[in-house]
């Protein structure tokens, strides 16, 4: 402050013919204090009788003041009677002020520092900290600001400390005892880190925590504890701490609002001297306590002592701790020298345009240049109104400093700055985290501590992909248990809330942390058992074939004609075909092949067993046509065998054609059968009707095999009464055993189950009906006459 009024007093650019003053009054951390050095305000010099002033040659034109809220509040509203503005260079922004108020906040916007507090502490990953704040109303505004935005972005609170406050030497058996709570609750706490707002001596309370609690270590030496600092809070001591170890502090993290390097400031602090004291009421006492030295006019009436040393001026403000002294200006107290400036600005506007133009200045008519405009208030009769240019960027411009110890007691800092525009800007502050160092004269890397790993500060450790989190009954949110995805779910990344079902494409995985692609599955001719009962069904399609050969080239031969030639061929021809329609089932699955498959299937097999139940219903009314005097003589015949095989197969092609109309089938991807696989099948549209098929055919082979057991005696030729039940016993069996056996198969391994019946099943009456005539076509062909058999005949009599 001193500095920027030299300055200003030095400019005749600004107030010239005027000289700026200034008084310095110490609150003593009392609002009681304060508020009586306001009331002195208005009163006269060594006089304390307010509203009354007769020096009209120090007229009060502003107060700087670094209070809290409240404090700075009243003193607003005290000073507002006066038309005195007041400018606030502390942290902690005036709430609730009234529009009427002279009240005007130099530091910058608090919401910024706490963005990017929130951005160091995502960055390293620390979601379980403690929150240390001022035991007042400031203190709790803090707290109410930071939880819902620190919650929303994942951080809790594992406790939230009071540390006393402007009390400290008024109420000390209350301090202790909230100092030592605090105490333990840091050292007690699974929180690694720990973030702390104060004012810019706070650190010097911090410092006391372990001797209030009789604690052997400081606070921040406690191992893997780390320490964030808010603005505008300084590594400041006071003298009797000059014993505290300080080494300790080594680590700490601390913001702190950007300063300019302002020309000629060094030189200034450097030329303050204890002997000229003009003006300055605090430097000898200041001098005296941090160089430990007497002044004479101390000691005059007492006999020196030995150890005494005598205060020459000669000594050297930098080689200071910057504990008891910066040599450079730091944010604080770049912000009362812009607060001097602001009113020096102010007035010399003011005092311009009213000596241009005669009269009271109207804020419409200046033209101040400046990046912010802002309203100050000035003592007259009426309310004069001005536009005040403010040093002030865009954005606000922080820097983070790392505290370090090179030499006891010297005290360093590795630090760099970052901009930050608003409270949702965070992007330069990871950019300069990104960084290996902190770019400085000192250039030493970020050390947390000796082995330089980084701690860690959660309440719980990261579920990893494949679990989700499940809060801890009666716990923040931070703390939770790792619960593995239940079976069917899985959860991808770390620290899920829920786990989610893969699409119906996918599976999980087997550590349940991915999705992958199900495989698609057919039955197809590259598949071995799709080409093995492909050849199976070929091979039988060429003996079937043969037989029909062997049959139509012997077609007038006796044992052709006397198994009834017509019904033969038809049923080689159906039995071709079965084996045949069994390939529709092989393949990808398309449109054509679904609306074949079981129509063709059924219908088919339809004829062939119809086929096989005229044969049978021919031989019995054939017989039975040879008693004397028999009436059934005229429906033996062609006739009979084609009105029985259309009939049967007309019924089972109505079902087949009803199917059609009404559910056909369709192609169609089965996601849930099998976990892992996409089915590619056939979707019957009906399963009512595809069963009616079934058991339709099934009905037919029933009615077959029953007028053929009832016929095994009779005298046919080689008996095939005889074979034609058997082959119906072969057929009712492997269909019977299909239904369960489909039933209880997935996947491609259902449509082989159905070739297979119908291959083996085919080919039961292939062999069964056909063989034995086939041995006496290609072997004995000396059977095939009419001797042979009536000879057949007897032997089967």
């Amino acid at each position: 402050m001193v500095f920027a009024a030299k300055e200003i007093n030095e400019n005749p650019q600004i107030l010239p013919n005027v000289s700026l003053g200034f008084q310095i009054y110490d609150s003593y951390f009392s609002a009681k204090s304060t508020y009586r050095a306001t009331l002195q305000f208005m009163s006269s010099r060594k006089t304390f009788v307010p509203n009354f002033q007769c020096d009209t040659q120090k007229n009060l034109l502003a107060v700087i003041g670094g209070l809290d809220s409240q404090t700075s509040l009243d003193v607003a509203t005290i000073l507002g009677i006066y038309k005195i503005p007041q400018l606030i260079y502390g942290s902690a922004p005036v709430t609730d002020t009234h529009p009427d108020l002279a009240l005007y906040q130099m530091s910058t916007n608090e919401a910024l520092q706490h963005a990017g507090i929130l951005s160091l502490l995502l960055y390293f990953k620390w979601t379980w900290i403690g929150i240390l704040v001022k035991d007042n109303d400031d203190g709790e505004r803090i707290v109410q600001s930071l939880l819902p935005e620190f919650s929303k972005h994942g951080i809790c609170f594992a406790f939230i400390g009071y540390c006393p406050g402007g009390t400290f030497y008024t109420e000390v058996p209350h301090t202790f005892e909230q100092g030592a709570k605090i105490h333990a609750q840091i050292m007690g706490s699974k929180a690694k880190a720990f973030v702390a707002f104060g004012e810019s001596y706070s650190v010097n309370d911090l410092m006391w925590l372990p001797y209030l609690s009789n604690g052997e270590n400081m606070p921040w030496k406690a191992k893997g504890k780390v320490w964030i600092l808010a603005a505008p809070m300084e590594f400041s001591l006071y003298v009797y701490q000059r014993v505290f170890d300080t080494d300790e502090i080594h680590g700490i993290l601390a913001f702190q609002v950007h300063s300019s390097n302002l020309p000629g400031f060094h030189k200034f602090v450097e030329r303050r001297n204890p002997y000229n004291t003009e003006g300055d009421g605090f430097i000898q006492k200041f001098w005296h306590h941090v160089f430990d030295c007497k002044f004479p006019n101390q000691i005059q009436g007492q006999e020196m002592r030995e150890e005494a040393e005598i205060c020459t001026g000669q000594e050297k403000l930098e080689s200071l701790s910057a504990g008891f002294f910066e040599m450079s200006m730091t944010g604080h107290s770049y912000s009362i020298y812009n607060a001097v400036y602001a009113v020096a600005h102010a007035i010399h506007a003011m005092l311009s345009f009213t000596a241009r133009h005669g009269r009271v200045i109207n804020p419409e008519n200046l033209n101040i240049p400046g990046q912010e405009q802002w309203q100050l208030l000035v003592p007259a009769d009426i309310l004069v109104v001005c536009k005040l240019a403010m040093h002030r960027l865009e954005g606000v411009e922080y820097r983070i400093c790392f505290w370090k110890f090179i030499r006891p007691p010297s005290f360093a800092w590795s630090s760099a700055s970052f901009l930050v525009s608003d409270e949702h800007d965070s992007s330069s502050l990871h950019h300069f985290l990104r960084g290996v160092a902190f770019n400085n004269s000192v250039g030493e890397h970020i050390s947390f501590n000796k082995n330089g790993e980084q701690p860690v500060s959660i309440c719980s450790n990261s579920c990893q992909p494949g679990y989700f989190k499940k809060v801890k009954e009666g716990e923040p949110f931070c703390c939770y248990d790792c619960i593995p995805c239940p079976e069917g779910k899985i959860s991808s990344q770390k620290d899920s809330n829920d786990c989610y079902k893969c699409t119906d494409e996918q599976f999980p995985s087997k550590n349940q942390d991915i999705c992958i692609s199900k495989y698609i599955i057919f039955l197809s001719y590259e598949d071995p058992l799709g080409l093995s009962l492909a050849l199976f069904a070929f091979s039988l399609s060429l003996i079937t074939a043969l037989v029909l050969g062997t049959f139509i080239k012997r077609h007038n031969t006796p044992i052709v004609k006397a198994n009834n030639r017509s019904l033969s061929y038809t049923l080689l021809i159906s039995l071709l075909l079965c084996f045949l329609c069994s390939l529709l089932f092989i393949g990808q699955p398309e449109m054509v092949t679904c609306l074949l498959r079981q129509t063709a299937f059924g219908t088919i097999f339809s004829v062939a067993i119809s086929c096989i139940l005229a044969k049978t219903i021919t031989v019995v009314l054939a017989f039975m046509a040879t008693k004397p005097g028999s009436r059934i003589r005229k429906w033996v015949g062609k006739r009979l065998a084609i009105f029985i095989v259309l009939s049967c197969s007309l019924v089972q092609g109505g079902i087949c054609a009803l199917w059609l109309a009404t559910s056909p089938p369709f192609p169609d991807v089965d996601t849930h059968t099998i976990t892992e696989e996409l089915i590619l099948k056939c979707n019957e549209g009906s399963v009512t009707f595809f069963y009616c098929v079934l058991g339709y055919m099934g009905f037919l082979a029933i009615v077959s095999f029953t007028v053929a057991f009832l016929a095994r005696k009779l005298p046919d030729t080689f008996n095939e009464a005889k074979f034609i039940t058997f082959s119906m016993l072969v057929f009712c069996s492997v269909w019977l055993s299909f239904v369960p056996t489909y039933l209880s198969t997935k996947g491609k391994y259902m449509v082989a189950v159905e070739i297979f019946s119908i291959l083996t099943s085919a080919a039961g009456l292939l062999f069964l009906i056909f063989c034995p005539k086939c041995y006496v076509l290609l072997l004995h062909p000396k059977l095939n006459n009419r001797e042979g058999l009536i000879w057949g005949n007897i032997q089967s009599r």
